[in-house]
């Protein structure tokens, strides 16, 4: 069944939202979570406090709907870095590395936005499992990688894989060494390589 036309009052909130959020992602980022008050926010989107309460009931409410979207843009930047290597899964693991080299080297770079939530975040609380299940979700996909590469353990790779993606996104934010997420880069491509099969032996052994 085809959807209805959107009306213009239901354009209007959609915009107010997207405002909102926009202004959150921006000073979220560049701020911490903590530090940035609704009021703020408010300003900063040129909504109405009762129309931000309308979307956003409560602070957490509109932190885990940045994460939402930080995820998406993240996620998006990390798959098509690992397209971009090619079709071979073990290449892919790693040409993902490419996406911490673009990340890194962004104007007003701050680090992984989901480990800094989790940092200003409590365990148990909407806002610390975002931060989990985002990461779980990368690492459920590297695993997946890793298994279509032929890794003995794939599990045990997406694990190793995930830690020095992070670090890397930690010395991009700490020491904003340019040759960090090459060296991240190195480092992912002698672990894989030391972990799957070469790919004429995976096909030997599929045939």
């Amino acid at each position: 069944m085809p959807r209805p036309p959107s009306t213009p009052e239901v354009q209007r909130t959609s915009a107010a939202r997207d405002r909102i959020l926009e202004a959150a992602f921006a000073l979220f980022y560049a701020r911490g979570i903590r530090a940035v008050g609704v009021d703020l926010i408010i300003a900063e989107s040129g909504v109405a406090k009762a129309t931000f309460y309308k979307h956003f009931p409560a602070k957490d409410d509109l932190v885990v709907a940045y994460l939402d979207k930080v995820d998406g843009v993240w996620t998006g930047q990390l798959r098509a870095a690992a397209e971009a290597a090619g079709p071979d899964p073990a290449g892919q693991l790693v040409g993902l590395f490419d996406a911490l080299g673009t990340a890194c080297r962004r104007e007003g770079y701050r680090g992984c936005a989901f480990i800094n939530a989790a940092a200003e975040s409590q365990p148990g609380t909407a806002v610390h499992d975002r931060t989990v299940a985002h990461k779980a979700a990368v690492m459920a996909w590297m695993s997946g990688l890793a298994e279509q590469a032929g890794a003995h353990d794939p599990g045990s790779l997406a694990r190793s894989l995930a830690l020095l993606l992070d670090g890397g996104l930690a010395s991009g934010a700490l020491d904003a060494s340019p040759d960090a997420p090459e060296a991240a880069k190195d480092s992912a491509r002698i672990l894989v390589g030391s972990t799957v099969r070469p790919r004429g032996r995976r096909t030997a052994l599929r045939s």
